[in-house]
């Protein structure tokens, strides 16, 4: 059976997905948390990228949402999708992000703010000198190299590709087996700071090393995949936390690139995480939760006119297009969109970025709809999504209201 798009005041009526951004649960459109404290409390400003890509951002981030220190957020540009803005430069003439404020003072580089913070607010579990953290801290940097030199160089012979790979696999058995040294799934006794030290990471090769290299660190690896079990348990990861598709694409321009192997699982994984079914990959696993449809739709209601604005195709033909996805992630009743909107529709699946936008599972199930209405349309596709910068993403067109 098919259906007639509905309007934008049809579609609104359909979703009433609101979130207390100041006192509720984590998320990424806030500008100011306070968790039930008065403004008065905030002596934090956290300076991070408009998009949620930056990993020592996340990591300062968690931190704060974790220990509940009230804090304003301003917003900046990240290098690789447009130009820094000239008042941060003034506060942080290198750029370099975060950076935070903290009783007038500015403090740059992740770790330092992070001591900083404990020396005022005292230390999530241990801190980031005590004796049991360090040499943890030692090998998410081990790792943490051990994946560039897989992920960031080509391999000149497979050989070589073999070599790094091992080299990686070598590392993750021995934070396999810090993992073991407690009965938590978290890396000490309960979860803490070195946690928060690995996560952005850890997030980011689980995603980058199924897309190009076939790799799922997730899936093959227990006692990982019980950490980012325990991990998605906190709502606090939750509202930070991004899907594979997101990283996979904001990963090249941050990284100065990211080598695909070319082996038969890696060329699946990625057209799995660019085409669908998103359902299923292993970048979350927590159960979906009621309201994915209308937090989707209510965001995309919200950005409407911009995300109209910049789409590839003729403003009247993609908005009738968009309302045909979104009728049909509603209703469920199959939307035939215009003649020539394939392109316009995947566009906007590609540029969908998690958490900036909405959550993970909001996040599938409009990629979900955008893709099953464009193939009513045809199978075209986009232009490929730029790995040099992503100046596709100009945050100006996705200011938070």
């Amino acid at each position: 059976m098919t259906t007639a798009p509905l309007s934008w005041q049809e579609l609104e009526t359909l979703t009433d997905y609101q979130i207390d951004t100041v006192n509720g649960l984590t998320n990424a459109k806030a500008r100011l948390r306070l968790f039930g404290k008065p403004e008065s409390d905030v002596r934090v400003t956290l300076y991070r990228d408009n998009h949620a890509w930056c990993p020592y951002c996340q990591k300062v981030w968690l931190w704060l949402e974790e220990k509940q220190i009230p804090y304003r957020i301003e917003k900046v540009t990240m290098f690789c999708y447009g130009e820094k803005e000239s008042w941060y430069k003034r506060k942080v003439p290198s750029g370099m992000l975060p950076a935070i404020e903290l009783d007038g003072k500015i403090i740059k580089e992740s770790d330092d703010i992070l001591i900083a913070l404990e020396k005022v607010f005292e230390p999530l579990s241990q801190g980031m000198e005590d004796r049991t953290v360090l040499p943890l801290r030692q090998l998410e940097r081990l790792l943490f190299r051990a994946w560039c030199a897989w992920l960031c160089y080509p391999a000149i012979s497979s050989q070589q590709e073999k070599r790094n790979r091992e080299q990686f696999i070598g590392v993750v058995a021995k934070v396999e087996e810090a993992l073991g040294c407690t009965q938590s799934p978290y890396f000490l006794d309960r979860f803490g700071i070195v946690d928060v030290i690995f996560t952005p990471y850890l997030e980011r090769m689980n995603a980058s090393l199924y897309y190009y290299k076939g790799y799922s660190l997730r899936e093959e690896n227990p006692r990982l995949s019980a950490w980012f079990e325990a991990m998605e348990s906190r709502p606090t990861y939750r509202g930070t936390q991004s899907d594979f598709h997101t990283h996979a694409h904001d990963l090249p321009p941050q990284m100065g690139g990211c080598w695909e192997n070319g082996e038969p699982q890696m060329l699946i994984n990625k057209a799995r995480v660019d085409n669908g079914p998103w359902f299923g990959l292993p970048d979350v696993t927590y159960p979906e939760p009621e309201n994915s449809r209308m937090e989707a739709l209510q965001r995309t209601i919200e950005h409407r006119v911009n995300i109209i604005r910049v789409n590839p195709l003729d403003n009247q033909l993609f908005d009738q297009a968009l309302r045909c996805a979104l009728t049909h992630m509603m209703t469920d009743e199959e939307c035939i969109p215009p003649l020539g909107s394939d392109v316009g529709l995947r566009y906007l699946r590609d540029r969908i970025n998690v958490p900036r936008d909405m959550s993970i599972y909001a996040a599938k199930r409009l990629r979900e709809s955008l893709e099953k209405t464009a193939a009513l349309a045809g199978d075209r596709q986009p232009d490929p999504i730029p790995t040099q910068h992503r100046r596709d993403q100009d945050p100006s067109n996705f200011v938070r209201k």
